[in-house]
């Protein structure tokens, strides 16, 4: 077997590059967007809110990493700020299936859970997650502040406009679209907190 030349190799790879540099890309434009969502967010937490994050299989484990983030930042000094993962507790998880279906898990969990003044971080690859949008749901209901992470054109989510603020990986390709979903949440991260340490900003917004 002819191996592929060096050229040809280097072309793939500046492929598979480009391939995540274009919605990155499209993300700093929406720049905006990001600053809306990690305003609204800040002002909940300035009043004594917290974050419940929810999705489904990869997503999932995002969930917990978005938590843990927050509960316990990696950087040295920052604020710890109270979050909760709806995917770690397996049993909760599979009782709430078995007896009310997999559609409920998160808006069964968010409405014994969460309080009006909450945020509720959704993360859906396509957008169209049954159970994700059932959450965003319930989260309105409550009057907590949503926000969603999608990919390709935003599905069912976008559509819908399923919560306040949506932000959309723009790539087709599931694995692209986790990859921006971590910057995605790391961003949120890192501006909130710059928000939180600067109260002044947030009591000048009580309807965040």
């Amino acid at each position: 077997m002819t191996e592929p030349s060096r050229s040809g190799g280097v072309n793939v790879l500046e492929a598979f590059v480009d391939r995540r540099i274009r919605p990155l890309n499209d993300l700093a434009e929406h720049a905006a967007d990001i600053a809306h969502a990690c305003h609204g967010m800040a002002a909940r937490f300035h009043r004594g809110g917290k974050l419940l994050i929810f999705g489904n299989g990869g997503p999932s484990t995002d969930a917990q990493h978005v938590a843990v983030e927050f509960v316990h930042p990696v950087i040295v000094g920052k604020r710890a700020l109270p979050a909760l993962s709806l995917t770690s507790d397996v049993a909760t998880l599979t009782g709430i299936a078995n007896r009310e279906g997999l559609a409920e898990v998160f808006a069964h969990q968010i409405r014994f859970l969460a309080d009006p003044q909450d945020i509720a971080l959704a993360l859906s690859t396509q957008g169209n997650c049954v159970n994700v949008l059932r959450g965003l749901g319930q989260a309105r209901e409550l009057g907590m502040l949503t926000v969603a992470l999608t990919g390709g054109d935003g599905g069912v989510i976008a559509d819908y406009h399923a919560a306040d603020h949506v932000l959309i990986a723009s790539s087709t390709d599931p694995r692209v679209v986790k990859e921006v979903h971590v910057t995605m949440y790391h961003l949120l991260w890192e501006f909130v907190h710059v928000l939180v340490e600067r109260p002044g900003v947030l009591e000048k917004d009580a309807t965040a």
